[in-house]
């Protein structure tokens, strides 16, 4: 039985560099992947996000600006705590805005629908702007082509190691994943 896996693109391309999930996504769509692994465009649709996490996938791959402080182009894969989040139900909720949540929110909206996945990683990159405009920076740019091969190569480990993956949380080869709450 092959791992249901979902990559997700994240991102508004019209706010700059905000639109790198988009772009990692678009390029992956080209690209042939195991049975159980689909790829969606999902842009500023937070909302159809999270529904489709609920949708019975084993883990999820999402690929979003993440503004952490680095070198613009520079990727980062974060594999959230998911026992730590609430489902969000307080009045200023990200629930409310359907077109512009961040991963964090959507995982939240996740629970709060009564969803569950096994496992998320988050494949960041530091964005250079994120000011109105249409296409990407040089440096964030540039790091489009080493997003896919990280994408590619977290795929390749958690079809290889099936459900062991998720009981053993292995580093991804070569990669340092960076666990957060």
């Amino acid at each position: 039985m092959s791992l249901r896996v979902l990559i997700a693109g994240i991102g508004n391309i019209f706010l700059s560099d905000d639109g790198f999930g988009v772009e990692v996504a678009q390029r992956l769509l080209a690209e042939p992947f195991p049975d159980g692994v689909r790829v969606v465009d999902f842009g500023i649709r937070g909302l159809h996000l999270a529904y489709e996490l609920g949708d019975g996938y084993d883990a999820a791959i999402l690929i979003d600006a993440a503004p952490r402080g680095g070198q613009p182009g520079t990727i980062y894969v974060i594999e959230p705590d998911l026992s730590a989040m609430q489902p969000d139900t307080g009045a200023e909720s990200p629930l409310l805005d359907a077109h512009g949540m961040e991963p964090v929110a959507v995982l939240s909206l996740l629970k709060t629908l009564g969803g569950k996945i096994d496992r998320v990683l988050i494949i960041g990159c530091e964005p250079e702007t994120s000011e109105d405009g249409i296409g990407l920076s040089e440096p964030v740019s540039r790091a489009v082509d080493e997003a896919v091969g990280v994408v590619r190569n977290l795929v390749a480990q958690l079809e290889s190691e099936g459900a062991a993956a998720f009981g053993g949380r292995a580093e991804p080869a070569g990669l340092a994943v960076r666990r957060e709450t």
